[in-house]
């Protein structure tokens, strides 16, 4: 029997996608009052969603200073983005062993529109393209670890938590990928998927044309 959901979870879930999707920016703090009035839910049950959120790594809080929406530091980023590289990998193998032509078809052609866009020089639509292209792969691959791990990495946010370089003429992270461990940790996305350089397959590269061919990333001709 599915377990009934408390009218206080969709407050904490309510506050959690806010931390997420970027509503409640690094370091922000995380008044009581203002959470209970905004989420509504009684203030206990802010503190209680305020532990949970703690528990994630997405909130820190500290004695007599309240809470805050917490700052995932670079070298932590980047940390993640070499993380989530390794579980993405592991995701395009098993995507690879489970392929059928109709879904290598699928994938086929959302690599086309990603590389339609990019000779557009529409970064940011091929960006979202290639987050669509990794949430796919990650779903084929049927690994339920592998995808949770990468949800809960994914929540870490630190698209959020790096300026856009105004000299890189990108205006996206998966444009600022091979200079350097900042550069890598713009790479890494928050909630959406967007893939670093690191992970396999890169957007419209060999892994996943490959993939989409049917073929493993990792297998040679």
């Amino acid at each position: 029997m599915a377990q009934r959901r408390l009218p206080t979870d969709d407050g904490y879930l309510g506050l959690r996608e806010a931390i997420v999707r970027g509503k409640l920016a690094p370091n922000q703090r995380l008044v009581e009052a203002e959470m209970s009035t905004e989420f509504g839910m009684p203030r206990a049950a802010v503190r209680t969603a305020l532990v949970r959120l703690e528990h994630e790594g997405l909130v820190e809080r500290k004695a007599h200073r309240g809470a805050r929406v917490r700052l995932v530091p670079e070298a932590e980023a980047v940390e993640i983005l070499e993380a989530r590289a390794a579980l993405e990998g592991l995701a395009a193998r098993q995507a690879a062993l489970n392929l059928s032509p109709a879904r290598a078809g699928e994938l086929r052609a959302i690599l086309e529109r990603q590389r339609a866009a990019l000779a557009k020089q529409d970064l940011l639509g091929a960006s979202d393209v290639n987050a669509e292209l990794h949430a796919k792969i990650v779903a084929l691959s049927g690994h339920a670890t592998a995808q949770r791990l990468i949800r809960a990495l994914n929540s870490q946010m630190v698209r959020f938590q790096f300026p856009d370089d105004p000299d890189s003429g990108a205006s996206d992270p998966v444009d600022r990928g091979a200079h350097g461990d900042r550069r890598r940790a713009h790479e890494w996305p928050a909630g959406g998927g967007r893939a670093s350089h690191a992970v396999a397959p890169q957007p419209g590269g060999e892994g996943a044309a490959r993939l989409a061919q049917g073929v493993p990333a990792g297998a040679t001709s």
